[in-house]
């Protein structure tokens, strides 16, 4: 028998699996997802790419600022047999978890109980791990502490970035929410308890955080680079103008911290050096080394500490 789901999810990351499931057996009654933002210029509000995605294919949309009792009310009434959360951004309240007859299931982009809390893939990059996963777990009142139905992994490829990362693991999410939805239809799934004393922590990405600082070694400096990648993009600052980098490689070239070394973007860092392929203007687009190089100088010899 197909099961009746309420989604809650925000970013592009939540959409291919709202997508799997509103492709299943399944039925989604309806969405929750954060409420319109305005944009940075003008007073347009933007909707989130799960609210558009939802609009497109004529699903309920709810966006409240917070999940209150009119909202407890209303998850009762469409009596869902489980409520599916891919980082929707708000906190489930107590209230709603305990709502009878409803499983509570969240979708996490890390191998719990490593990098519990809202940038586990930021983290796993800039902390340079070789693997990272998804985890399904059962949902409790202390963040991402539940414990999980199904964890799977996969390894962290050398030229990933934030981008890249987030659409790999929101693909193996996808298929693992219909084998946990399927499991739970059948009654027939272990939870496994995550190990406290394991846990750790990503945090937010907080903007200064995206600064670039050049006494760090190169490989470090990647790492960064690419967690950061696209948005919000770590930066450094020539003659007043932030510069964003997009994509760098290490290069086993030496010199002071934050020396240019040549006339095509390797700056030297702690250990070795980066040699910058993508970067942007701020206000302009991305572009390659080549084409900013030719409209922009930065000389060699300068240092941009």
């Amino acid at each position: 028998m197909a099961l009746k789901i309420i989604f809650m999810g925000t970013p592009f990351f939540a959409v291919p699996i709202l997508e799997s499931i509103l492709n299943s057996e399944h039925k989604v009654l309806a969405v929750y997802t954060q409420n319109p933002k305005k944009s940075n210029r003008g007073q347009k509000l933007n909707i989130s790419p799960i609210h558009q995605f939802s609009k497109i294919n004529n699903i309920q949309v709810r966006s409240p600022i917070t999940l209150d009792q009119e909202e407890t009310i209303f998850i009762k009434k469409m009596t869902p047999d489980v409520v599916v959360v891919v980082a929707y951004g708000k906190i489930i309240p107590k209230e709603i978890l305990e709502i009878k007859n409803i499983k509570f299931i969240n979708i996490h982009a890390s191998l719990l109980p490593k990098w519990r809390g809202a940038a586990p893939i930021q983290r796993s990059l800039i902390e340079m791990d070789k693997e990272t996963g998804i985890s399904i777990m059962k949902i409790v009142q202390k963040l991402d502490a539940g414990p999980f139905l199904i964890q799977e992994r996969i390894k962290i490829e050398k030229d990933d970035n934030y981008n890249s990362l987030s659409n790999k693991l929101a693909n193996l999410g996808s298929k693992l929410i219909l084998k946990s939805l399927n499991l739970i239809e059948k009654n027939n799934y272990n939870l496994t308890e995550q190990n406290e004393d394991l846990a750790t922590y990503a945090t937010k990405i907080e903007k200064k955080e995206s600064e670039i600082k050049w006494n760090i070694p190169a490989k470090k400096l990647i790492a960064k680079i690419n967690g950061l990648s696209p948005f919000p993009g770590a930066w450094f600052k020539h003659k007043n103008n932030r510069i964003k980098i997009f994509k760098a490689i290490e290069v086993d070239q030496t010199g002071k911290s934050g020396e240019v070394l040549d006339d095509n973007l390797t700056i030297a860092c702690e250990h070795k050096a980066i040699k910058i392929l993508s970067l942007q203007k701020q206000g302009k687009k991305i572009i390659s080394a080549k084409e900013f190089l030719a409209g922009y100088q930065i000389k060699k010899g300068e240092n941009l500490l």
